[in-house]
């Protein structure tokens, strides 16, 4: 999946002549993350030692935020912001007319700081999963798990690049923002100043990573079904956290959640596939 998806956006970079920066660059790192993932699965066919097997676990999850900061060599030179502005019809009806906005800021700082806490999380959810399938000694499942996690948070990031767009947050500074000021949400957009890609917004990945995450660890502990109501619960909180935080519009964050239903349901689909020998 990764390595198709690398080769993916070198193949439609020529596509997007408005994006100056989609150029060899982006095969480059296609060549380079292909090369890092046949090496280690010829180390761990060749050698058989565990630690090439946990060392692909993870490697997979660092390509995944290679794969991440790659979308933004899709960056638009210029934008129409005639998405931005058919979606904020909706976050205002969410956010003013049904009062979500006045119904978090309620409680004063505590709801807020919560949601742009799991926010601030969102890039661990595989990290969390993974590691909680190695602490119950599980890791004969890290496999569907990644899988399950992997293929909902690319194909999030395969879409983005077909929908140019920013932020309602810097779009639309003055509707509908959150009115608590509190110091994890100063931290969390210093972090997107810096660090964040503005190749667009929908689907929203944030989203469909974790609710990958949650699928995924209802699909390999069945009978540990509270750490699936865990990641369930987080994936949820951060999907309000990005509407009410105006990280993300509300239609990104109900795209990111039908993204991660189709990948569960790939997912279950090609399980059931009878193994050929």
């Amino acid at each position: 999946m990764l390595i198709g998806y690398f080769f993916y956006l070198a193949a439609i970079a020529p596509l997007f002549r408005d994006r100056p920066r989609a150029d060899a660059r982006i095969l480059a790192i296609a060549g380079a993350a292909t090369s890092a993932i046949l090496l280690l699965a010829w180390l761990d066919s060749r050698l058989r030692h565990a630690g090439f097997g946990i060392a692909r676990d993870w490697v997979a999850l660092g390509l995944v935020l290679a794969a991440y900061r790659s979308l933004d060599l899709f960056s638009p030179s210029n934008y129409t912001f005639a998405l931005e502005r058919s979606w904020i019809v909706w976050d205002h009806l969410v956010l003013d007319h049904w009062g979500l906005r006045r119904a978090i800021e309620s409680s004063g700082p505590a709801l807020p700081t919560y949601l742009e806490f799991c926010y601030l999380l969102t890039s661990g959810a595989g990290v969390y999963g993974l590691a909680a399938l190695y602490v119950r000694r599980k890791r004969n499942v890290a496999g569907e798990f990644l899988f399950i996690y992997i293929l909902g948070t690319l194909l999030a990031y395969a879409m983005i690049p077909w929908f140019p767009s920013e932020p309602p947050r810097t779009v639309f500074p003055l509707i509908d923002s959150p009115q608590v000021l509190t110091a994890i949400r100063r931290y969390n957009l210093d972090v997107l100043a810096h660090a964040g890609i503005h190749a667009g917004v929908f689907p929203s990945a944030h989203v469909s990573s974790t609710f990958s995450a949650a699928w995924g660890m209802f699909a390999v502990l069945p009978k540990r079904k509270l750490f699936g109501w865990v990641f369930l619960f987080y994936a949820a909180s951060v999907a309000v956290a990005t509407v009410y935080g105006r990280y993300h519009f509300a239609v990104d964050a109900i795209a990111g959640i039908v993204v991660s239903i189709a990948a569960v349901v790939i997912a279950a689909y090609l399980k059931r596939l009878p193994m050929q020998k």
